[in-house]
């Protein structure tokens, strides 16, 4: 178990961290020796060793975290928002080492509040308010969202979203930066349909394309319809 706060002792190094945690699991002797290069080369650890993990910065102090977490070899691990806190590179590199796990028959329970990381998970349970909006692969959570997404930029989206909120054929309209992404029924019709909605209300277009449905999207999508009272599927 790895949990979402750094846990270790931030004044032992990370080669004594590594080594108290074999302690209270039993690893000692030369399949401690083995297990401590298998994580060192693992984690990109090796060189960082003899610092204590106190002055790790955060991406490395969550290796470290997982380094410890597998020092036994577990065939189950869980991991509590692993990455929050982290920049994208680290956050990258961490699911690297996920897959690396994975491709070697470890398995993992994730809990994350990124769309992204999920998507990358074989199934996905979405949880709101403390219950199950749907628990399938990522593939057949976002099929049950009818419809395409279609990105929109325009000169003014707030005004946009107001103005195309009873257009008919729009399923969900969503903000997403600088993008309403709009989900409707039949995409060339849509076309059609916002751009004389907005040209009326005087708002310009600047790009209107297709865009592939995202876990976030789904999600969104979910919570919305569970919102409403809308009977949610679950696989």
């Amino acid at each position: 178990y790895m949990p979402q706060r750094f846990g270790l002792y931030h004044d032992l190094t990370v080669r004594e961290n590594l080594n108290f945690t074999a302690a209270i699991y039993g690893v000692q002797g030369e399949q401690l020796k083995a297990r401590l290069a298998q994580l060192y080369d693992f984690t990109n650890l090796a060189d960082f060793k003899d610092f204590p993990a106190g002055k790790l910065s955060g991406g490395m102090q969550k290796k470290l975290a997982l380094a410890c977490a597998l020092i036994h070899e577990p065939s189950l691990l869980l991991l509590d928002e692993p990455t929050t806190g982290v920049d994208p590179v680290a956050r990258r590199d961490f699911w690297d080492l996920l897959s690396g796990l994975h491709a070697q028959g470890t398995t993992t329970v994730v809990s994350t509040p990124y769309m992204d990381e999920a998507e990358r998970c074989n199934r996905v349970a979405l949880l709101y308010q403390g219950a199950i909006l749907a628990c399938d692969t990522p593939a057949a959570i976002k099929a049950q969202v009818p419809g395409s997404v279609m990105a929109l930029v325009s000169s003014d989206n707030l005004q946009a979203e107001q103005v195309l909120q009873d257009m008919g054929g729009l399923i969900d309209i969503q903000t997403y930066g600088n993008l309403l992404n709009l989900i409707v029924a039949d995409p060339a019709v849509a076309r059609v349909a916002v751009t004389e909605q907005l040209a009326g209300a005087g708002i310009t277009i600047h790009s209107l394309q297709p865009a592939p449905l995202r876990m976030e999207e789904a999600f969104i999508y979910l919570v919305n319809h569970a919102a409403a009272g809308e009977a949610v599927r679950e696989g």
